[in-house]
């Protein structure tokens, strides 16, 4: 049974410090929650089954293609909407149980998917069991920055990464296998992501904290909502405001791989095989090369990974508008990729130490609401920009990280975390740890 005890971070010694953050590295030296996050943000996307699954789902059961877009269109809002409300979980009930709440009542919210007795009903379902799919994010994040010296919070957050991309590339082939296993179908497909769902709700009782850093006070009071504390505050962080819209932008030019690209490349008259490739070769490059690559970018300011990221994205996805054919996919694939690898592990670090200790699952619920708002809009603006700029479409996108770029390197104007080798965290750039502030 797991202690209600309040977890602390154990400073490592200054020597260790020195050392460069390898991967292994990072991850011995981890704790037993920072590690048990990390497998649990695989096994939630390994078993992330029903999103793969949803369309032949419903189509199976009859419903048309318009029910079926309106079922989509509410998982991703439920999914935005879980982002959000997870930080205020994160941090009125504690990292251990928000993430008990969120994924036990995804094991039972998915069985139940089988067995809702109407399409009312059903919607009601999906967008429920979306929005508590996400929930435990903020909380997950929020763990990993608390209980991870500063120094390793880039390399930490590139495992996260690696995770979530790792498990998103499996999950489809473990459902496929589930599926066709004794012909039981869509039963055992859903019944194993709600016992994967519930095993893992186990094993995080029994292993995360109930809090970190000083307990008592880490909570945010109705008398503190009431007088601008939670997400009041944040909107009034004008800096992290820009990195919000940022990130916003970001997210939304990076999704178009998956809906404006495919529209562009058939009306280009351009083979399947080339979009396949593509993403493929994305696939390969962000699993196979991100955390290598986080070794060294982890040493560089936050300032430079971040604006780098933001730029070679908008740079790749204006490449696609090379009239080169299949070379300007390829190519621009390869450019925004790069840019993913060196700024996805920092984007996602930054939230955790831009505001106050007290505040922090909210700015990390707040960044993750952006980034996903991002990712649910984006496919829906780029596909409208195609249809009235035709291939014009690639330089007006990228405009979008151009914004990212600007707004990011405004927001992320000094260095909030030291680099890899600062002998002490604490005093690196003359900051304080954002630890040593009374929570």
């Amino acid at each position: 049974m797991a202690s209600d005890t309040t977890v602390e971070v154990a400073d490592a010694g200054a020597g260790e410090r020195a050392q460069r953050a390898t991967v292994w590295g990072t991850f011995r030296e981890a704790p037993l929650p920072v590690k048990t996050v990390l497998a649990g943000v695989l096994v939630n996307r390994l078993s992330g089954f029903l999103q793969v699954f949803l369309v032949l789902f419903l189509t199976a059961k009859g419903y048309s293609d318009g029910d079926t877009v309106l079922a989509l269109g509410i998982y991703g809002a439920g999914a935005v909407a879980g982002s959000l409300i997870g930080g205020t979980l994160a941090d009125r009930m504690g990292v251990r149980n928000a993430t008990v709440v969120s994924m036990g009542s995804t094991s039972v919210l998915t069985a139940a998917l089988l067995y809702v007795p109407s399409f009312p009903a059903l919607l009601a379902a999906i967008a429920l069991v979306s929005l508590a799919s996400q929930l435990f994010r903020p909380a997950s994040a929020t763990l990993l920055a608390e209980l991870t010296a500063e120094n390793r919070q880039v390399m930490i957050f590139a495992m996260y990464r690696f995770g979530l991309n790792l498990g998103a590339t499996g999950a489809p082939l473990i459902g496929f296998a589930l599926y066709n296993a004794g012909g039981h179908g869509y039963t055992l497909l859903f019944w194993g992501e709600a016992v994967i769902a519930l095993v893992y709700t186990v094993f995080a009782w029994a292993t995360l904290p109930a809090r970190v850093g000083p307990a008592p006070a880490g909570a945010t009071t109705d008398r503190e909502e009431a007088q601008g504390g939670g997400y009041a505050a944040v909107i009034r962080d004008r800096r992290y405001l820009l990195y919000l819209i940022a990130a916003f932008c970001h997210a939304a030019v990076y999704m178009q791989y998956l809906s404006t690209l495919p529209l562009y490349m058939k009306d280009e008259g351009l083979a399947l095989f080339w979009y396949t490739f593509a993403v493929s070769l994305n696939g390969f490059i962000v699993i196979a090369f991100e955390l290598l690559l986080t070794k060294l970018s982890q040493e560089w300011p936050l300032k430079v990974t971040i604006g780098l990221g933001f730029a070679l994205v908008g740079a790749g996805v204006a490449f696609y508008g090379l009239p080169i054919g299949p070379a300007a996919v390829i190519v621009g694939t390869l450019i925004w990729s790069i840019g993913e690898i060196i700024g996805g592990p920092a984007v996602f670090a930054y939230p955790a130490a831009a505001g106050p200790a007290r505040l922090r699952s909210r700015y990390i619920g707040s960044f993750q609401f952006m980034f996903g708002l991002g990712t649910a809009v984006g496919p829906m603006i780029g596909s409208w920009l195609f249809l009235r700029l035709d291939g014009l479409v690639w330089p007006v996108i990228a405009m979008g990280s151009l914004l990212a770029t600007v707004f990011g390197l405004i927001a992320v104007s000094r260095p909030e975390l030291p680099p890899a080798k600062t002998a002490d965290p604490a005093q690196a750039e003359g900051q304080p740890s954002h630890r040593s502030e009374s929570t």
